[in-house]
């Protein structure tokens, strides 16, 4: 199960990621996020810490936000990020087109 939750809005978005985001939920992902943003442009953050699993369809789900986020002129950055979930990034070279911190 996931749980994406914004957290903060003041100078940042910023949202709290747990659980698993996969291909079958994906899309919820992606519209709460997409709804966020819309009603709010500013620098996204991503925490983490309590995200435990991804596949290929959320670290495209990934990259389709952060076009969206750059388009506007805004950043998108992915804090504490498990090893596990790291690597998939790394392994995809998504590394290398977004901000992503332990």
């Amino acid at each position: 199960m996931q749980q994406v939750k914004l957290t903060e809005a003041d100078e940042k978005l910023v949202f709290s990621l747990s659980g698993e985001i996969d291909s079958a939920t994906s899309d919820d992902f992606y519209a709460q996020v997409q709804c966020a943003f819309e009603h709010d442009k500013k620098d996204v953050v991503f925490d983490c810490s309590a995200l435990t699993f991804i596949d290929s369809t959320t670290l495209g789900t990934f990259v389709k936000i952060l076009k969206k986020v750059k388009s506007h002129g805004f950043n998108m950055v992915l804090e504490h990020v498990r090893p596990n979930v790291k690597k998939l990034f790394d392994i995809c070279a998504l590394n290398t087109i977004m901000e992503i911190r332990e």
